[in-house]
C-alpha cells in the first residue's frame, strides 16, 4: 500500500462515515498521510481528524475513533492506534508495506511524478547574466538551482518555459564594446568599461574575424566590436551552461523590445490602464499606487528610455505569448526590484500574487577555489566546475535553499568519501548496480517477488522512505525548494547502506538461492530507481561504477 493509496483509503472510509449519517462534513479531496517521527508511533500518520473535527462539530478524538473502527478492517492495515489529541497513527502489514516495492519498479523512471501542477503554466526566469563576459559563481548557484526547480516543477505536472533574459541593450553594451576596441587600439578602457584578460581574448578574436578594425573610423570600430564581442561572449556563455548541463527554452533578446517598438507600446498600454503620467517632460509609471516606494521614470525627459521601461515591455511581451504565472529568480542585490516587479504587473492589470512570483538567492563561495586570471577578481563558472565537476557542484547548490547564505568547502567536494554528500549518494547508486550485477552472478533474478519476506526492521525503513518520494518531490515543487530532494536523497542512501549491512541479496557460499533473496532484489533495484530519478531531477549523473 502506497501512501496515495492510503490517502484514498482513508478518503473512501469519511465518505462512507458521511453516507451512514456518522459524520455530517465535506469530505476533503486529498488528505495527507506522513511518515511520524518517532518510528514506534506506525508506518504513517494523519491530523485528518483534527481538521474535521470543528465542520463535523465533534470532539477530534471522537472522530478519529470512527475512522479508526472502519480502517482497521480494510485489507492491509494492521493496526491503528489514536494518538494525543485524534492523530490517527497507522502500522500496515508487512505485504502491503512492501507491497510499494513493486510499484516503484514498475513505474521505474517516472516513480516520482505527480501531477499536483497539472494545468499549470509557468515561465521561468534564471541566470539571465549580462552578456558583457564570463559567467561566474553567482551565476552557478542560480543555473544549477533553477535548473533543478523547473524539472521537480516539470515533475509536478507544470509546463515550465526556462527563458534567459539577454540585457543586451543599453550605455553597458557601449562600455563593453568600447573596452573591446581600447584592448586593440592599446589605449586606456573608458570609464565604467570593463577590465580583465577575457576583454584582450575578445579583442584578439574580434580582430581575427575582422583584419580590418584598425582602419575603421572609431565609431564604425566601436559597433564592430561591440556586435563581435557581444556575439562571441554570448555563444562562450551558452556553452559553458550547456556544459554544466543547463539548456534554456527561450533566450529573449532585451533589443527586440527596443527594436519592435514594444516599449512605446507597453507605454501605451500602461497608459491606458490609467497608471502613465507625464511630469518634468518625463514619463511616469505610478508604482506607488501599488506600494512601491516612489514613482518610476518610463522616458526620461531628453527621450531615453529606462531599464523599467524595459521591464513593463517584457513582462506585457511574457503575458502576450500565453503565461498566466512567470517566476524571476534574482540575485541578492536585486531584492529593491521586487516591489517594482509587482507593481509593473498590478499597473498591467495582473493579480501579482497570482501571476508573479520573486525567488531571492543570497550569495555563495567556495572556499580554495582560485580567482579566475582571465576575468579578474571572480570565480568563474567554468573553472569551478573543472576543479570540482559538473555532479559535485550542481548538487551541492541545490542542497541547499536559495535564500540562505553559502560557503561550499571545496576540498569536501573533492573527497571520496561519506563526508562528500553528492559522493554519499551516488556511492549508494553505484553500489546497487553493482549489487545487481552480483546477483545475476549468482542466478539471483527477480522472479519471485514476496513482500511478506521484506520483514527486517531496516527493509521495513528503506520501503518508508523509498514511499515518500513522490510526495517530497510534490513538495520541492509546491515549495519552489529543490534542496529537498538531495536531503531526501540522503536519507534514502543511509536507508540503503544499513539495509544492505543487515540483508543479503545473494546467498552465503554454496548456499541456495531462496525467493527471499529475489525478493531483496526487487528491493534493490527499487531503491536504485529512487536514487537515479533523485539525481536526475537535480541534474546530477548516477554512476554505476565509482
Amino acid at each position: 500500500m502506497t501512501p496515495d493509496e492510503l490517502s484514498t483509503a482513508i478518503r473512501a472510509c469519511l465518505e462512507a462515515a458521511v453516507a451512514a449519517g456518522d459524520l455530517t462534513v465535506s469530505v476533503p479531496a486529498e488528505i495527507r498521510v506522513e511518515r511520524p517521527k518517532q518510528r514506534e508511533h506506525g508506518d504513517w500518520s494523519t491530523n485528518i481528524a483534527l481538521q474535521l473535527a470543528k465542520p463535523a462539530g465533534k470532539p477530534p478524538r471522537a472522530v478519529a475513533e470512527l475512522l479508526s473502527a472502519r480502517l482497521v478492517g480494510l485489507p492491509g492495515i494492521k493496526s491503528v492506534d489514536i494518538a494525543g489529541p485524534g492523530f490517527l497513527n497507522i502500522v500496515l502489514d508487512t505485504a502491503s508495506a512492501a507491497g510499494l516495492v513493486r510499484t516503484v519498479v514498475e513505474a521505474g523512471a517516472a516513480f516520482g511524478q505527480n501531477q499536483q501542477l497539472a494545468g499549470t503554466v509557468l515561465n521561468l526566469e534564471f541566470v539571465s547574466a549580462n552578456p558583457t563576459g564570463p559567467l561566474h559563481i553567482g551565476h552557478t548557484r542560480w543555473a544549477a538551482l533553477g535548473d533543478a526547480l523547473a524539472r521537480v516543477l516539470t515533475a509536478s505536472g507544470a509546463q515550465v518555459t526556462r527563458e534567459y533574459y539577454i540585457n543586451d541593450a543599453g550605455a553597458q553594451m557601449d562600455r563593453f564594446g568600447g573596452s573591446i576596441l581600447a584592448r586593440i587600439k592599446g589605449t586606456e578602457v573608458p570609464e565604467g568599461g570593463y577590465h580583465g584578460e577575457y576583454i584582450a581574448e575578445l579583442a584578439a578574436k574580434v580582430r581575427e574575424q575582422r583584419p580590418d578594425v584598425d582602419d575603421l573610423p572609431d565609431a564604425e570600430a566601436l559597433v564592430l566590436c561591440r556586435e563581435l564581442g557581444y556575439a562571441i561572449q554570448l555563444a562562450e556563455n551558452r556553452q559553458t551552461l550547456s556544459d554544466f548541463g543547463v539548456e534554456f527554452d527561450v533566450w529573449f533578446s532585451e533589443r527586440t523590445l527596443h527594436e519592435s517598438g514594444a516599449v512605446e507600446a507597453a507605454v501605451e498600454r500602461l497608459r491606458e490602464q490609467g497608471h502613465v503620467f507625464d511630469s518634468e517632460g518625463a514619463i511616469w509609471l505610478r508604482t506607488t499606487d501599488f506600494g512601491d516606494d516612489k514613482d518610476r521614470v518610463l522616458i526620461k525627459a531628453d527621450g531615453e528610455k529606462t531599464y523599467f521601461a524595459a521591464d513593463a515591455a517584457y513582462w506585457l511581451s511574457v503575458r502576450d505569448r500565453g503565461f498566466p504565472k512567470k517566476i524571476y529568480m534574482l540575485g541578492a542585490d536585486h531584492h529593491g526590484y521586487v516591489q517594482r516587479l509587482k507593481a509593473i504587473a498590478a499597473c498591467a492589470g495582473d493579480d501579482p500574487d497570482e501571476a508573479l512570483e520573486v525567488l531571492i538567492g543570497q550569495l555563495v563561495s567556495v572556499g580554495g577555489a582560485r580567482l579566475s586570471k582571465r576575468a579578474g577578481n571572480i570565480i568563474e563558472l567554468k573553472d569551478l566546475v573543472a576543479w570540482l565537476g559538473a555532479d559535485a557542484v550542481r548538487y551541492s547548490l541545490a542542497r541547499y535553499p536559495a535564500d540562505s547564505p553559502l560557503t561550499l568547502d571545496g576540498e569536501v567536494l573533492r573527497k571520496k568519501s561519506n563526508d562528500n554528500p553528492v559522493f554519499y549518494v551516488q556511492y549508494a547508486h553505484a553500489r546497487l548496480s553493482s549489487l545487481a550485477n552480483q546477483a545475476r552472478e549468482h542466478g539471483v533474478e527477480r522472479t519471485v517477488f514476496e513482500p511478506a519476506l521484506l520483514d527486517h526492521p531496516t527493509e521495513n525503513e528503506l520501503i518508508a522512505v523509498l514511499a515518500q518520494f513522490p510526495a517530497v518531490v510534490a513538495q520541492a515543487a509546491e515549495l519552489r525548494e529543490p534542496h529537498r530532494v538531495a536531503r531526501h536523497l540522503e536519507v534514502v542512501a543511509g536507508a540503503f547502506h544499513k539495509w544492505y549491512d543487515n540483508c543479503r541479496v545473494t546467498p552465503r557460499g554454496e548456499d541456495a538461492v531462496e525467493d527471499v533473496h529475489r525478493t531483496r532484489l526487487w528491493l534493490a533495484e527499487a531503491s536504485r530507481l529512487v536514487l537515479a530519478n533523485g539525481l536526475g531531477l537535480l541534474g546530477v549523473s548516477a554512476p554505476e561504477r565509482m
